[in-house]
């Protein structure tokens, strides 16, 4: 799987995880030189709270367009140190 935003390829991996029709990238797959930080944070009944990222490509600034559970609670375990992406980035195959 490939997100993509603004013509820059933000993660890609094999290795996602399918919750509630979102693929979860390993944290690790993400490019760290498009991701900026945000101080936004959101909560889900049942994964916990979430934390998030901006992205940051050719001066155009897409705000908390990452997010992730830093410690998600144990019925959400499988998006532990993975990142997800709404907001205009583009995910495929």
């Amino acid at each position: 799987m490939k997100a993509t935003w603004n013509g820059a390829v933000i993660a890609q991996s094999d290795d996602t995880v399918l919750v509630e029709g979102n693929h979860y990238f390993p944290e690790g797959s993400l490019d760290r030189q498009y991701v900026s930080f945000s101080n936004h944070k959101t909560t889900c009944g049942w994964k916990g709270q979430a934390s998030y990222y901006s992205l940051l490509v050719d001066g155009e600034l897409n705000p908390d367009a990452v997010w992730y559970y830093p410690d998600p609670k144990p019925e959400a375990e499988m998006v532990r140190g993975r990142v997800a992406f709404w907001k205009g980035v583009k995910v495929e195959a």
